[in-house]
């Protein structure tokens, strides 16, 4: 593999990433605090059909993205509603609120747009760009370094930035405050926090905000950067990935970001495979063994490398305040 198509592929890398790591990021927040959230995918999923409908019909990309994040707020507070105020079953609820976002973003796509469930190309203004970053282009013939900065580095949408900014922001957020620390101490013992005279309820829907806030994200960017649109179950079971990503990192958000960096690469090697051959015999490699590729490898690496992973002991469980 050249040097200039291994910078191509780590540049796509970069991209798939985009998603799985902001996804990745919500689902530790939420996690951490003892709310499992099975509806990543529902709340992205949503998002994106806000972010495009919104984007749509005012030519605005900002105003898409903060529809976006609305929508994937209302569904996280539905989530809070049902497993931390009335204290149903966490698992039901995010399975439920993934099967609202499926229907409901397609019936709304028929009814609205009449274009079989997507919506409008977003017109100019509507989607975010690419950005090149100061000094790419002088020092692009520079060997080694200018296709790095040039190529890897530069030519991403603000929201992957934003991505792996979030990284070292929850590492600071979750090791470093007072409300990290306690987000951490009441997904793995609440009565102790509540003991303390701290709201359990309060910290857990405090956590569910920024899961909204962070899958708004990563809907609007399917819908709103990466693509120029929206399309029926777009997300393609993303929000799953970024769980088993999750459950790979074991909860910390150094880890989770390598491990949404690997599920990446698998995607782009993926659709860089599709259409080869293998050496010797000619055979064209069929298309589904190489779209199935990183979801065989997902399954192979949590069976064989995982290890033992141990979530937040208060994980799944309502609390309830003792009298």
């Amino acid at each position: 593999m050249d040097f200039e198509l291994l910078i191509s592929m780590l540049a796509a890398t970069l991209r798939l990433t985009t998603p799985l790591l902001l996804a990745c990021l919500a689902g530790l927040y939420s996690e951490r605090s003892g709310i499992f959230d099975i509806g990543l995918e529902g709340k992205m999923l949503a998002a994106a059909f806000g972010a495009a409908s919104v984007a749509a019909l005012t030519a605005n990309m900002w105003l898409g993205l903060l529809a976006g994040i609305a929508v994937s707020i209302a569904m996280s507070m539905i989530h809070g509603a049902a497993s931390i105020t009335l204290k149903g079953n966490q698992i039901i609820s995010g399975v439920a609120i993934n099967f609202l976002a499926a229907g409901l973003t397609t019936l709304l796509g028929l009814t609205w747009f009449h274009q079989g469930g997507r919506t409008p190309p977003l017109p100019e203004g509507g989607r975010f760009l690419p950005i090149t970053l100061p000094f790419a282009s002088e020092i692009s013939g520079i060997p080694v370094i200018g296709p790095i900065y040039a190529g890897l580095i530069s030519g991403h949408n603000i929201l992957v930035y934003v991505a792996f900014l979030a990284v070292p922001v929850t590492a600071w957020v979750l090791y470093r405050t007072r409300f990290g620390l306690r987000l951490r101490a009441v997904g793995e013992n609440p009565k102790a926090v509540d003991t303390a005279g701290i709201s359990v309820t309060r910290l857990r829907y405090q956590a569910l905000l920024i899961t909204g806030v962070l899958c708004g994200l990563a809907g609007a960017y399917f819908s709103i950067a990466q693509g120029s649109g929206f399309g029926n179950n777009m997300t393609a079971g993303k929000g799953y990935i970024a769980l088993a990503a999750l459950i790979f990192a074991k909860w910390r958000p150094l880890q989770a970001m390598f491990a949404t960096l690997l599920f990446g690469f698998l995607d782009a090697l993926q659709i860089r495979l599709q259409g080869s051959t293998i050496p010797g015999l000619g055979w064209e490699v069929p298309v589904q063994l190489i779209q199935a590729l990183p979801y065989i490898l997902t399954v192979v690496l949590l069976a064989g490398f995982i290890g033992k992973a141990v979530g937040p002991k208060a994980g799944g469980v309502p609390y309830t305040k003792e009298r």
